[in-house]
């Protein structure tokens, strides 16, 4: 059990509850979930500025971050690690390469059993920040903000307002309509300010009513950044007009269409404001004015020119049936009813994740750690977190918008191909970091990282699983195929043990191991096992016989590593235990401790279902895990985690317990949004730049030595919806309702298909 008391948790939870409790039935069989009252009762309402939570509107394809006043026109309020930006998944832009760098430049060579191979590794900072060609392909290409659109309020005077100026501030997120109101008094006027983006373009709207607007003291302007080398965790630069273009293509009084370059990157927008006018400000700034109370302002950004929009009227209609879809037509839980007070808290954080994934997760290219909210990392998706971000989509029904960045795989094959046969293993090698390019970037761990091999065929099999099972063997066959016959190939025969080995070179999920010495990371080799064999059964769904060379790889199949009736991380480190137990446990942060990060060792009894686990063994392994681990050096989706192997294991309690527990990376705002932070204040404070310089990444340190690296971590709100999935609606092999939940919860399930 975690180290804090249930009546403790209760108490905690209950602080936070905002909502009544409802009665409902606790069966899944009982009168239909009434989906608009239990999603619009966790509507986020500010009623002031919270500086770590603006919140976001988006459609999947772009993200627009407001702040108090419905748009992004105070930034000084908020920290600096939560900018308000405007991010698309297809917004990318690469710095000028004079030099033409590339991913070989970045390469190294080192042995692996007797053969060469090239990795992309930065043994330490100071090595990247004195090689150009490493500091480039990992700054390149990245994500930046296509523009601020904001509130031009002006005092009588005509001076820009002043934050300290706005009064009473009101801000409801209507989760049902997708629709953003904000409310404020300027000057004893009143300011009422409805933001939408856009269903199906990637598109701002706001409608914006006050007499200011007739007076002439509040327009919309639409002002447009170059891109900043200091691109985590705001990409924008405001402060050179002349590096980057802005040409108008053409123009009406209430309509501009515009053409924009910053260096090699073009993209284009629109600025609509019908009945209105729309005229330059200054450079690379439109301003929206009317002369009428209400002004309605569309502002369009696409990476073509087509830039057709709807009428305001439809594009209102068109977001809110748009959102009704998704809640109507998707998995539910409802918890209401339930005794416990961490039940409603509980509820409010599986809508609003619901919500967030919605936003951040569901396009078309994996998503990055922040998804559209932030950059870290210059913007880039990390691979082996994107099961983390996307995977429920298909278990909480809707397996379409997994699919979306599920075909990036498919369409990335030949280059993964490619670099499988440079590493001298077959079948498609998927990189860790990178951008749209698929490039690897370069790094301390990226190249020896691999438990994101498996993904492929882990997200396609839960396709599969939700149905059209015949389109998904035939649009995801190869992709299942080629990513095992990587998992086979990359077995290294090992003569000593009569068995195959798994590694080195590794660094297995759990990042703090020496990659040139580890080897049979526990939860990789049950993934991988567990990805070869459902591999072979694709085949067997599609009429193939099954692969005789990846049935000589599983026959000899290494054990999971354990040692004194324990798991072990890895199998390279059998003294593990003795140590965490011994100089490892202490209130000091020390990083040679191997006793920290992601517990990865529970995930092949919880993430999959634990087909050679000894269940003892794992409950004996989790308790020791509960004495011995330093938990304040996770992650947020680490909680998750814990509970789904909990719930496995037969307990329910303590899986709702984990699902509470009191860290810093495991708080859920008033937005949904958790962050991401670290104990150590070096641990990822700074990233190289081109320059050589480190860049600071967050708002410093708080009073117990914690350091933010980002306002938001997006794969704890998906981690918590794989989690909520598994306790509600079972797993295979498993019968009876909601089994993950304690017996006396309400719990209401609609939708959700059984897990693996």
């Amino acid at each position: 059990m975690p180290n804090l008391s249930r009546r403790h948790l209760m108490m905690t939870a209950a602080a936070a509850v905002s909502a009544p409790l409802l009665s409902a039935p606790a069966r899944a069989d009982d009168a239909r979930i009434d989906r608009q009252r239990l999603v619009q009762r966790h509507n986020p309402v500010l009623m002031a500025v919270d500086p770590h939570a603006p919140l976001m509107l988006g459609n999947g394809n772009i993200g627009f971050t407001a702040d108090i006043t419905g748009l992004q026109t105070f930034t000084e309020p908020y920290s600096k690690i939560a900018p308000l930006l405007t991010e698309a998944q297809w917004a990318w832009h690469s710095f000028p390469n004079p030099n033409g760098y590339t991913v070989a430049d970045t390469q190294v060579p080192i042995e692996v059993n007797g053969h060469t191979r090239r990795y992309g590794y930065i043994k330490d900072w100071a090595e990247a920040a004195t090689n150009p060609a490493m500091a480039y392909i990992r700054e390149n290409p990245h994500r930046f903000s296509l523009g601020r659109v904001s509130l031009d309020l002006r005092a009588r005077d005509g001076t820009p307002a002043k934050f300290a100026d706005i009064k009473n501030t009101h801000q409801t997120l209507d989760l049902w309509t997708g629709t953003l109101t904000s409310r404020f008094i300027y000057d004893g006027e009143a300011v009422t300010v409805v933001t939408r983006v856009l269903a199906d373009q990637d598109a701002v709207m706001a409608e914006v009513t006050s007499v200011l607007v007739a007076q002439g003291r509040l327009g919309v302007t639409v002002r447009f950044p170059g891109v900043s080398k200091s691109l985590n965790p705001d990409p924008s630069d405001w402060g050179n007009p002349d590096g980057h273009t802005t040409t108008e293509i053409s123009r009406t009084s209430g309509d501009i269409h515009l053409k924009r370059q910053i260096d090699d990157t073009v993209y284009y927008s629109r600025i609509h404001a019908p009945g209105a006018y729309v005229e330059k400000a200054e450079a690379h700034t439109y301003r929206a004015t009317s002369k009428a109370k209400t002004l309605t302002v569309t502002a369009l950004f696409a990476n073509s020119e087509a830039l057709d929009l709807p009428s305001p009227a439809e594009a209102k209609v068109a977001v809110e049936h748009h959102w009704r879809d998704y809640w109507s037509n998707g998995g539910m839980v409802e918890l209401a009813g339930t005794a416990d007070p961490r039940a409603t808290e509980l509820e409010r954080r599986i809508i609003l994740s619901q919500y967030l994934m919605a936003v951040n997760a569901s396009g078309a290219f994996p998503p990055q750690e922040e998804g559209l909210f932030s950059n870290s990392w210059n913007g880039k998706s990390h691979l082996e977190m994107h099961p983390w971000h996307s995977a429920h989509f298909a278990l909480w029904g809707r397996p379409q918008l997994l699919e979306k960045s599920l075909g990036w795989y498919v369409s990335f094959l030949p280059k993964a191909r490619t670099r499988a046969q440079e590493q001298g293993v077959k079948g498609a090698w998927w990189p860790k970091m990178i951008g749209p390019d698929g490039a690897d970037s370069p790094s301390k761990v990226s190249p020896f990282i691999l438990w994101q091999q498996p993904h492929p065929i882990y997200m396609s099999e839960l396709l599969y699983r939700a149905g059209d099972n015949a389109r998904v063997l035939k649009t995801y066959g190869q992709l299942v195929e080629d990513s095992a016959d990587l998992l086979a190939s990359i077995m290294v025969w090992d003569k000593p043990s009569g068995r195959y080995r798994l590694g080195p070179p590794v660094i297995p999920v759990q990042e703090n191991f020496p990659p040139l010495t580890t080897f049979n990371p526990m939860f990789e080799l049950a993934y991988f096992r567990w990805g070869i064999e459902t591999a072979q059964t694709w085949r067997e769904r599609t009429g193939k016989p099954r692969r005789a060379d990846w049935d000589a790889v599983l026959a000899k199949w290494p054990d999971l590593p354990q040692k004194d009736g324990l798991y072990l991380p890895v199998g390279s480190e059998p003294g593990f235990w003795d140590k965490a137990a011994g100089t490892c446990k202490s209130n000091a942060v020390d990083e040679t401790c191997q006793n920290r990060d992601h517990m990865s060792f529970l995930m092949p009894l919880g993430w999959l279902p634990g087909r050679d686990v000894d269940k003892p063994t794992m409950r004996r392994t989790f308790e020791r895990m509960t004495r011995d681990w330093d938990l304040r050096q996770t992650w947020g989706w680490d909680y998750p985690m814990m509970a789904m192997t909990a719930t496995r294991l037969g307990a329910p309690d303590e899986a709702i317990d984990w699902l509470f527990f009191d860290a810093k990376n495991n708080k859920f705002g008033k937005s949904g949004m958790t962050p991401r932070v670290h104990l150590d204040a070096h641990a990822a404070a700074f990233v190289p730049t081109a320059t050589g310089a480190g860049v600071q990444t967050d708002a410093g340190l708080d009073g117990h030595g914690y350091q933010r690296a980002a306002e938001t971590y997006f794969p704890s709100n998906g981690g918590l919806l794989l989690a909520i999935a598994l306790m509600a609606g079972g797993w295979d092999g498993q019968t009876g309702h909601a089994p993950g939940f304690p017996k006396d919860w309400k719990v209401r399930v609609e939708g959700i298909r059984p897990s693996l």
